[in-house]
């Protein structure tokens, strides 16, 4: 194979995420936030969350334009969660801490967390928030009344992404990258294909029937990636699930470096990219279109190709644009953009070593505890 055609073919993938970025970002905005009349329930399973967890909850508490309550779901910790909560919640009776009970078998933590939540809850909609997520103050009432206009049962969007350490800058820009670059925003509001659904796992907003029609976390119960189960789970049931623009609505820090940022990210791709049968393309898609044109390019530079430096450069200009124009929508720093080749194969190799170590991969460690991990489940009925 030429270099020619290999830039070419360079060229082509970059140009993909470029089209179907471009699309989504004219289409995915910020909703506005409107009175909706009824109670929304912001739930928040918290184990060992200490550092960030009264943050959290006062940004919550600090919801404007629709009435909220804040529940705190303490999962067993063994740090000074529980005592913050009830802290706060002394001086504020909207605030409630509730005690999840013990993990049962063949359940992950969280999803047992918010099952308790959501029994536990009042409000019309729920409203689900990872212990390190700060919403902000009009984002509870942008998300209930977005899902009143767009008819959306399950609506969720990705927090804009705080990150501080060369770790997380190599991980965490992935998320609204592959997001926004690869997801067929107007295919999937238009299409009630499973396959189309996708949420983020750090906010998520249902409405409290469509969550007991469809038996929410319980019937995901094994699943470490509720971003991807739920969305589908809803659409799985006839049931519609709609995107936004995250980034003004709620802000989050996953990870305090690259072993947090690995270990967090290789937890759930058994559940994402990394299977035998999808790896394989994601890998071309991605290695094609965004590390392949840099390789190509030096190729060419060194052998004189000036054709297949010109389709090269093309292809690593055409990356980096598609790059920063997400990075800068969603807020995150722009010194990640120059990062996003190293990203990229930083993304490929935790998907990989997850799917060719079974020795390490066939379990997941999280917060303490470790879970098989395999296959994504069968969603699971609650029973009654």
């Amino acid at each position: 194979m030429t270099l020619a055609l290999l830039a070419l073919i360079a060229l082509a993938l970059a140009l993909l995420p470029a089209v179907l970025a471009a699309v989504n970002l004219a289409i995915l905005r910020t909703p506005e936030p409107a009175p909706t009349g009824g109670l929304v329930s912001i739930l928040i399973p918290a184990r060992n969350e200490a550092a960030v967890i009264e943050g959290t909850v006062r940004a919550a508490l600090a919801s404007r334009f629709v009435p909220v309550e804040v529940i705190v779901g303490d999962d067993h910790s063994t740090d000074e969660t529980a005592a913050i909560v009830a802290r706060v919640a002394a001086a504020d009776p909207r605030l409630r801490l509730i005690s999840v009970p013990a993990l049962p078998e063949g359940w992950t933590g969280k999803n047992h967390a918010c099952v308790a939540l959501a029994a536990a809850a009042r409000g019309e909609r729920l409203l689900f928030l990872d212990a390190d997520v700060t919403l902000a103050p009009v984002g509870a009432a942008a998300l209930a009344a977005h899902a009143v206009t767009s008819g959306a049962d399950l609506v969720s969007g990705v927090p804009r992404q705080v990150m501080e350490t060369l770790g997380e800058r190599l991980t965490v820009p992935m998320i609204d990258f592959l997001m926004l670059g690869y997801l067929p925003i107007a295919l999937m509001r238009a299409s009630p294909r499973p396959s189309l659904g996708a949420a983020c796992g750090q906010m998520i907003l249902i409405g409290r029937g469509a969550y007991a029609a469809t038996g929410g976390h319980g019937a995901i119960r094994t699943s470490l990636h509720d971003g991807v189960r739920l969305p589908r789970l809803f659409r799985e049931q006839g049931l519609r699930t709609d995107l936004v623009a995250g980034h003004a609505l709620a802000a989050c820090r996953m990870y305090r470096n690259f072993p947090q940022s690995w270990a967090g990210f290789s937890k759930n791709a058994h559940e994402g990219m990394a299977t035998p049968m999808a790896l394989p393309v994601w890998t071309l898609l991605l290695f094609g279109g965004h590390v392949l044109p840099w390789l190509v390019l030096a190729a060419a530079l060194a052998l004189g190709a000036g054709n297949a430096a010109a389709l090269a450069l093309a292809a690593a200009l055409v990356s980096l644009g598609t790059r920063a124009a997400i990075t800068l929508r969603v807020a995150e720093p722009a010194a990640t953009i120059p990062l996003h080749p190293l990203a990229v194969c930083t993304a490929l190799a935790i998907q990989w070593n997850v799917l060719l170590r079974p020795s390490r991969a066939g379990r997941a460690v999280w917060k303490g505890r470790s879970y098989a991990v395999g296959a994504a489940p069968k969603p699971q009925r609650e029973p009654g």
